[in-house]
């Protein structure tokens, strides 16, 4: 049986200590970069928000979130993984029909469940299987998708997915944790770097990865969020986001990001042309395809042993015989780190007969 377990370690920058050893991060989802800024100390609102925890601080970031996104409303939740349980869970339910990808994040179909509309899950990126799988759809249809998928790395085709969804009369969810303040003009994520931002009926996203605070949120039609507050079980039923962490976000969504969105993609394409053909994907998230479990459990071993933390992803996160080593390319990477980190990779990918 392959259990899972934690590996306690320090992060400063570029590097991750474990037991003693220093070596380059390649898990980290802190994408951009950016230099730490002081948290400021407070009282903890110990409440949920719709009790005494609703603080001025929520509302300022919620309106920068929604300027953010172009969208009438957004509400803060405590994580990502709450923002999509929360968002999909309220707005689809019994009577409804939800189209979801088949590689989406396990979030993402915790919500579906919780929903209780039915689901439809359709082939990866394949609008035209998301079309088949609609036929027979009741009630109202949501569509929902990652914009870059957390393992695989890869692009949802949101263009032809939004085209789909408009035929449909289905509404457009877009989970972009992996994107947001990441990819895009002004760092506004994956629906606006393909053009089609305002096709998105609901945005989700993190503020806990390259904006390099915490949180999350979703953004939508005013209707839409007032329905959130009054039913989503995931906002109404927790403790508030503490205001002093709210602040933090907004202070680093105001900060000048850009040199650092411009690293990051100069990494990224770094890293993608150090690996060559092992690079499973164009993005800054890169997986190399191993294929077994034990493989990839030997190729982690080798690249710690090298000081480059990578670590392999296994079954049941991923299918069986697809377990990979995912690999995180961040604004903290030197072109040296990107380049000793990819020699590393291929070493081991030798030793492992993956060349």
């Amino acid at each position: 049986m392959i259990r899972r377990r934690l590996r306690p370690g320090t992060v400063e920058g570029p590097y991750i200590t474990v037991r003693g050893r220093r070596m380059t991060n390649l898990c980290s989802n802190d994408y951009l970069g950016m230099p730490p800024t002081p948290v400021a100390t407070s009282q903890m609102q110990s409440s949920s928000r719709l009790l005494s925890g609703s603080d001025p601080a929520h509302s300022e970031l919620e309106a920068a979130l929604a300027r953010h996104r172009s969208a009438q409303r957004a509400l803060v939740f405590p994580t990502g993984y709450a923002a999509n349980l929360g968002a999909v869970a309220a707005l689809a339910g019994r009577g409804d029909t939800v189209l979801s990808d088949e590689l989406n994040h396990a979030s993402i179909i915790d919500a579906c469940r919780l929903s209780g509309a039915r689901v439809r899950v359709y082939a990866h990126n394949d609008p035209g299987a998301m079309e088949r799988a609609a036929r027979g759809a009741r009630g109202r249809v949501f569509v929902v998708t990652e914009g870059v998928f957390s393992m695989d790395g890869d692009y949802a085709p949101l263009p032809e997915l939004a085209e789909a969804s408009e035929r449909l009369g289905a509404t457009l969810v877009l989970d972009d944790a992996h994107g947001d303040f990441a990819l895009g003009p002004g760092g506004r994520g994956s629906a606006r770097l393909q053009g089609v931002s305002r096709r998105v009926g609901v945005h989700t996203g993190s503020l806990s990865k390259a904006l390099g605070s915490f949180g999350g949120y979703a953004a939508m039609g005013r209707g839409r969020a007032e329905a959130c507050i009054d039913s989503s079980r995931a906002f109404i039923y927790t403790t508030a986001l503490p205001s002093s962490i709210a602040a933090h976000a907004l202070a680093r969504m105001r900060a000048d990001r850009r040199p650092y969105q411009a690293r990051l993609a100069s990494n990224a394409r770094a890293m993608a042309r150090e690996l060559g053909s092992l690079a499973g994907s164009q993005s800054h998230i890169i997986p190399v395809m191993v294929g077994s479990e034990a493989a990839a459990e030997r190729m982690g071993r080798m690249l710690q042993r090298d000081g480059v933390f990578a670590l392999p992803v296994r079954y049941p996160t991923v299918p069986r015989g697809r377990a990979r080593i995912r690999m995180s390319v961040t604004g903290w990477l030197s072109e040296d780190q990107i380049a000793g980190a990819a020699e590393a990779v291929r070493r081991a990918a030798r030793k492992t007969g993956l060349l």
